[in-house]
């Protein structure tokens, strides 16, 4: 019998799907505790669990959780049971976001120097963290090495869908289909607070959705066209915010690469000004 308490999570980022020979098609999903503490949910297979249990970002969830044995890094851990994953309420933008600036940029540390978390990831104290960056420089894309998932990933995926269960509910079965791979990646450019200039990947799904997006809209399914249109968003529109990053590391290189950092979710907040004007 498992004696876990519910734990009470803010959901802040998912992850773009991807493929695992082990988990099949899974997210990465990071979220706070009402102290500001950091946790990594994985793997949560998002895209198959029930409509009501598809959280979104700024939901809460009430949920046990335990550490994840597979992974080293401090804030991970996984779901003690699928079905548990499901919002209990939805953080909005009331008082000028007061709540969400509270938890997020108060309750929750922000950092400003890179180096401070390199080092944490090399000593590994730390793999998630919130990132206010000093400039932003630029916001590139570059087309992926492959346009498609890895054949063995995909093959182990088929074979998850085909295996019924004996004790999960079945029904996902009947449409599930394999998330199409981005063909593209894309990354800021910026600098912080030292003068450092760096260059972020950005793994969020909300990027890989606002891209197929702009390509389903597209009369002629013109790529360049939606690409201009993802920039336009995330190097027009969101730098007239306060732009904090919530970044990640990966567990191949959380402790190994030179800046094993990754963008796993933006947040655009309002300056204080701004709201003023409203």
């Amino acid at each position: 019998m498992n004696l876990l308490s519910p734990e009470k999570l803010l959901i802040l980022a998912k992850t773009y799907p991807t493929l695992s020979t082990k988990y099949g098609e899974t997210v990465c999903t990071a979220a706070i505790r009402e102290n500001g503490s950091w946790v990594r949910l994985y793997p949560v297979p998002f895209r198959r669990l029930g409509e009501q249990q598809q959280y979104k970002k700024f939901d809460w969830l009430e949920c046990r959780i335990e550490k994840n044995t597979n992974d080293r890094r401090p804030e991970s851990f996984r779901p003690v049971c699928n079905t548990e994953l499901a919002a209990k309420a939805h953080l909005g933008t009331a008082d000028e976001w007061a709540e969400r600036r509270r938890l997020v940029l108060h309750q929750s540390k922000v950092y400003d120097c890179l180096e401070d978390l390199i080092i944490g990831a090399k000593n590994n104290t730390m793999s998630l963290a919130t990132f206010r960056p000093t400039q932003i420089l630029d916001f590139v894309c570059e087309k992926e090495d492959a346009r498609e998932w890895d054949s063995v990933k995909l093959m182990a995926m088929r074979k998850q869908v085909e295996q019924l269960s004996l004790i999960e509910d079945n029904s996902w079965r009947e449409t599930f289909r394999v998330i199409q791979k981005l063909p593209y990646k894309f990354s800021y450019k910026f600098t912080d607070a030292t003068g450092r200039e760096s260059k972020l990947q950005i793994l969020d799904w909300e990027i890989g959705a606002l891209y197929w997006n702009c390509l389903r809209g597209d009369r002629d399914r013109d790529e360049t066209k939606a690409i201009a249109k993802v920039r336009q968003k995330y190097f027009g529109e969101f730098l007239k915010y306060d732009l904090h990053f919530f970044l990640g590391t990966t567990l191949q290189f959380h402790s190994i690469a030179p800046n094993p950092w990754l963008v796993i979710g933006v947040f655009p907040i309002p300056h204080q000004s701004q709201l003023q004007l409203l």
